[in-house]
């Protein structure tokens, strides 16, 4: 928190605790938990050295998944968090920066821990970890002395989008919006929300490549399309790079940025920056996104920079950002 707060807290919006520790591998810990759950049982064992090399789980047959025996853990890092965030964000004088608290998406979570099959087709489970979703948002929200910002996380809607039949492609968006709204409804009324849709960035490699931004600008305006009345969907975060794969040069890629239909007051956050290409490819790039989409945009990595296997590629793309930011 530090280092970002130094290196660019003077344009940050909202900021995490870093997510370090044994949050580094994203949703592991909560899946490790359920080797205590006596719901569930393990049926393939496994470490999370690369995608599809963790535990599977299943339910046992004479039980359901209760969202009460679902350790999510949430609140008890923000406990651990906020203060200190707080403290460090107003030394350094930017005290309008909002804590940022990250969920992985239950879809997500029941890909994870029982297999894209079984997330695909299986409705019980995921809702039991929505429940157990809302049930930590709540509480944070109940703790917090002032708005914190819960950003949904969910590679797996993108590949759900990708994978579909291009004449299903925008039912198939609409449904796993709904799905998110669902946990955002669930939310206390005045909770802030932002969606990071995400390729994966596990040893920064994604999970899939896109053929061009359709998914994620289908998932997007899905996403603000009948946004629960009373919750405030702040900002929608999409990848343009692809982990250690940087983002097209094509026009093309980036045409169905045309039919963005976000409202202004949502901000898009265009994942674009990366290691690999110079400061002047950036600025090509910002500029064709910001013309297709008809908007200003915010810049970022297309994911956490946490994950990535060396810290200078975290320091440069903040300074690529500022540079971005400042024109330079």
């Amino acid at each position: 928190m530090t280092t970002a707060l130094r290196r660019v807290g003077a344009h940050l919006l909202r900021m995490t605790d870093g997510e370090t520790g044994d949050r580094a591998v994203w949703g592991s810990r909560t899946i490790e938990w359920l080797r205590a759950n006596p719901d569930v049982e393990l049926i393939h064992d496994g470490v999370y050295a690369d995608y599809g090399t963790g535990p599977l789980f299943r339910v046992r047959e004479d039980r359901t998944l209760d969202p009460r025996n679902l350790h999510l853990n949430y609140f008890h890092t923000f406990v651990e968090s906020f203060p200190a965030f707080k403290y460090l964000r107003d030394q350094a004088g930017h005290s309008d920066i909002r804590f940022q608290v990250g969920l992985p998406a239950p879809l997500d979570l029941t890909m994870l821990a029982f297999g894209m099959d079984v997330a695909m087709s299986d409705r019980v489970i995921p809702q039991a970890w929505a429940q157990a979703t809302i049930d930590q948002v709540n509480r944070i929200v109940g703790e917090a002395e002032e708005p914190v910002v819960f950003q949904l996380e969910t590679p797996a809607s993108l590949l759900a989008v990708i994978g579909a039949p291009d004449e299903a492609k925008e039912a198939v968006a609409r449904q796993l919006a709904h799905d998110l709204h669902e946990i955002m409804a669930g939310a206390r009324e005045g909770t802030h929300f932002g969606v990071h849709l995400c390729l994966g960035d596990l040893q920064h490699k994604a999970l899939a490549e896109m053929p061009d931004a359709l998914p994620l600008v289908l998932l997007a305006n899905a996403m603000a399309t009948g946004f629960p009345e009373g919750r405030v969907l702040d900002y929608i975060h999409v990848p343009f790079a692809a982990a250690n794969k940087p983002g097209s040069f094509e026009e093309d890629w980036y045409r169905p940025l045309e039919a963005l239909t976000l409202p202004p007051e949502v901000r898009f956050v265009a994942g674009f920056i990366h290691e690999s290409i110079t400061i002047e490819d950036h600025r090509g790039l910002l500029h064709m996104i910001e013309r297709l989409a008809r908007r200003e945009v915010d810049v970022a990595a297309a994911c956490g920079l946490g994950r990535r296997p060396d810290p200078a590629q975290a320091w440069d793309a903040m300074d690529k950002a500022i540079a971005l930011i400042n024109g330079d």
